[in-house]
């Protein structure tokens, strides 16, 4: 970041009646190069929860967040952490897949695909996988980890076109990165394909503008599917507990 001296010294708000002294300049100087610093700068791969872009590149203007229970469940964080836009997002998914017959693993896989996003959107769906790995099967976590590739690679026999959203985000040609390429290579052989194949299909038909479910109707799947640590999710000693725990205290400096 640089500011230049020039300007601001010939500017209205360096002048005075007396001409300042070499010193009081410099701290004029100083305490604007400061306040340079101090706005606020993100990446796009930054977690939305912290201040990052939508994947679309728009600002979110960040609130105070209210304090979580003493032993956070999923639904918690689905009403107290997760932002809003991502959670109808992520009902308007399982939504689809409910109205359209898929299983309640399906569902569930739907429910909680994007939550990442909201710590980190690069590699979102491996990031997905591995928050919610101790507390789901094996198949939904594949799924989960696995829509993050097949989500570039069309599929008409499964319903499944390449997003014209992407198009928007990713540029006109885009070409997948090569692990990308390899994971979907490699999940294309695998038995669960499908599993993560339906993610990226109902995930297509999640952005309907004025369509708001609520998680009420899935609050049975995640009872049956969803394996609650009683300690609360970010304090049951998992390998992903500080994951949750970011999302808890992410106003936390250090």
């Amino acid at each position: 970041m640089e500011v230049d001296r020039k300007s601001f010294i010939a500017s209205p708000r360096s002048k005075a009646r007396v001409p300042p002294s070499s010193e009081e300049r410099a701290d004029a100087l100083e305490e604007a190069m400061m306040k340079e610093l101090a706005k606020p700068a993100v990446r796009r791969g930054t977690g939305l929860i912290f201040g990052g872009l939508t994947p679309g590149g728009l600002p979110l203007a960040l609130a105070a967040l209210a304090p979580m229970p003493p032993q956070p469940t999923i639904v918690d964080f689905f009403k107290l952490r997760f932002m809003p836009h991502t959670v109808t997002h992520m009902l308007q998914s399982a939504n689809d897949a409910r109205k359209k017959g898929e299983s309640e693993e399906t569902v569930l896989a739907c429910l909680l695909h994007d939550i990442a996003v909201n710590l980190i959107k690069v590699d979102h769906g491996w990031w997905a996988a591995q928050m919610v790995e101790p507390y789901v099967s094996e198949k939904v976590s594949w799924a989960i980890r696995h829509h993050q590739a097949l989500r570039f690679f069309p599929d008409p026999s499964a319903g499944y076109g390449y997003p014209e959203r992407y198009i928007q985000i990713f540029g006109e040609g885009y070409v997948p990165e090569p692990y990308i390429k390899a994971a979907y290579e490699q999940a294309r052989k695998h038995k669960w394909y499908m599993e993560a194949r339906m993610i990226t299909v109902h995930d297509l038909y999640a952005f309907e503008p004025g369509v708001n479910p609520t998680l009420e109707p899935f609050i049975d799947v995640i009872g049956r599917h969803f394996k609650q640590p009683k300690e609360g999710l970010g304090f049951d000693g998992s390998p992903v507990a500080h994951m949750w725990r970011s999302l808890i205290y992410p106003d936390n400096p250090l």
